[in-house]
């Protein structure tokens, strides 16, 4: 195998982790809005943490693609 089509795998294999917080992302808004609805006095207490919550998954995000790109141009 040649070594740029491995980089290029490897780039891609680790960009999945984009996805996964993607679907991390979405499943804390939707909770916060269910648990918004159930509870609506809560909602403005809770979103602090969402926001601390969307913040580290994104975070999670950003460092896929600081792999991939390493994984590229290194």
């Amino acid at each position: 195998m040649d070594i740029e089509a491995a980089k290029l795998i490897g780039a891609g294999l680790a960009t999945l982790g984009v996805a996964g917080a993607g679907v991390g992302i979405g499943n804390i808004f939707a909770n916060y809005v269910s648990a918004g609805i159930r509870n609506p006095a809560a909602a403005p207490k809770m979103f602090g943490s969402v926001i601390l919550g969307f913040a580290l998954t994104e975070a999670v995000a950003i460092y896929a693609l600081v792999v991939a790109f390493l994984i590229l141009f290194k």
